[in-house]
């Protein structure tokens, strides 16, 4: 019960937090305050639900060194991203015309956070923790990543194409990062500064959900393989391809720092052993 309670308890928060957004969205500054407010309220909501139903320290969302945590996962999701498009524009298919608006940029930056906390509190903190205790950490990653290419396929342009990358760039990435750091500050920071970088700044289709007025005024046409087509450039072989690298980069640390969980059976199988050895 304790899943069915954390997930009711972050779901009920989002979809509060949408409907918010959704009645705001003609003033940008409001939508942000609407999105940062609803990001807040589901890291409340999930420490809270968390200590209710576990009745344990929820260290997942430690205070300490919070800050540090999501602006390195910023950065790194803004480079990851930034590379893809340095790449798609050195093809050709990406043009910047000029600058775009400041407003736009400012609601995006309050959407984004709310759905990088909210998200990242749903698929890494409810869902892949609890999985991976009960199967290990490839089993969830996978199953978890499945689950997050799926819930895209909602989407106004959504392919089964783009919702395949997803699972595998996004799903396995941001389940990799937590392993790694056995934090949730990292997924969020990384899958907002993608996110925004995406949208906020590039002005690129955030997984099919439309072209948003970032930062920059520019367009993306060329081939679906390279430019993502109508789903995006999440869509790209170069988010695949640079997404599956920092994929493997975590998983490797957290294999170094001994944080990969093994399957029950075979943890079980390798304390008999150790027992009758002794």
């Amino acid at each position: 019960m304790r899943l069915v309670w954390q997930l009711l308890v972050v779901v009920a928060i989002a979809m509060i937090g949408s409907q918010g957004a959704a009645a705001v969205q003609a003033n940008p500054w409001i939508t942000a305050a609407v999105g940062v407010l609803t990001a807040v309220l589901a890291v409340l909501g999930y420490r809270w639900v968390v200590r209710r139903t576990e009745r344990r320290p929820v260290a997942e969302l430690a205070g300490k060194g919070a800050g540090f945590r999501i602006g390195w996962g910023t950065v790194l999701g803004v480079a990851l991203f930034g590379a893809v498009i340095a790449n798609i524009t050195f093809l050709g298919y990406y043009q910047v015309h000029g600058l775009g608006t400041v407003p736009g940029a400012v609601g995006l930056f309050g959407f984004m956070a709310a759905a990088a906390v909210t998200e990242e509190l749903l698929f890494r903190g409810v869902l892949f923790r609890i999985i991976e205790q009960r199967t290990g950490t490839w089993i969830a990653l996978v199953l978890t990543g499945v689950l997050f290419g799926l819930s895209h396929l909602f989407n106004p342009d959504a392919t089964v194409w783009g919702a395949i990358a997803i699972a595998i760039e996004a799903g396995g990435m941001l389940a990799a990062a937590y392993a790694a750091t056995r934090s949730l500050w990292v997924p969020i920071g990384l899958h907002f500064g993608w996110n925004f970088a995406a949208g906020g700044v590039f002005s690129t289709v955030v997984s099919g959900n439309g072209t948003p007025q970032g930062l920059l005024n520019a367009t993306m046409s060329g081939p679906a393989p390279i430019t993502g087509g109508a789903f995006g450039p999440e869509g790209s072989l170069y988010a695949v391809l640079f997404c599956v690298l920092a994929t493997i980069v975590f998983l490797w640390v957290a294999h170094r720092r001994g944080r990969m969980v093994p399957r029950r059976r075979r943890a079980a199988q390798v304390v008999a052993a150790t027992t009758l050895a002794q």
